[in-house]
């Protein structure tokens, strides 16, 4: 799949990437229902300069963990202990799984419980997972935070 290789070369880059890149590869991807996310996903950002991808760092961000539908953890962080810890002072509370429409398809989507904010998932390839962060205040110079999550297959 083509897209599925451009969205690795893009991800791996070390230079700046383009948001409408990143726009195009989306639009061509195929959405996922809210059973396929159960488990831990190791999460890393796109370098676009979004703001987003700064805090993410200096929180320590791991990735996600999809428990059931009304029990997520968006802010799975690891401390200076090496262990991961759900940081819900970062991310306002934790979330919970919705099918949302975006950009005129249905697709799972994780919402913050203690922010107007969404993260919209589309699927890459079996382990891969492509997100777009939305919602009120979210936007950098008029562009989404965008990432990436890969199925955590230790547990």
């Amino acid at each position: 799949m083509a897209d599925a290789q451009r969205f690795r070369e893009l991800l791996e880059s070390e230079g700046p990437v383009d948001p409408r890149d990143l726009d195009g590869i989306w639009a061509a991807l195929p959405t996922v229902r809210i059973e396929e996310l159960e488990g831990r996903w190791r999460g890393s950002g796109f370098e676009t300069g979004h703001r987003t991808a700064r805090l993410l760092a200096g929180s320590g961000w791991y990735g996600k963990n999809f428990g059931t539908r009304f029990d997520v953890q968006p802010m799975l962080c690891r401390g200076p202990d090496g262990e991961l810890y759900s940081d819900v002072a970062a991310g306002k509370g934790e979330a919970s799984l919705w099918m949302v429409e975006f950009r005129g398809e249905c697709t799972a989507t994780m919402v913050y419980d203690g922010m107007p904010v969404f993260d919209h998932f589309k699927r890459v390839d079996d382990r891969t997972l492509m997100g777009i962060m939305n919602g009120k205040d979210v936007l950098d110079g008029g562009e989404h935070f965008y990432f990436a999550l890969v199925k955590d297959e230790t547990g």
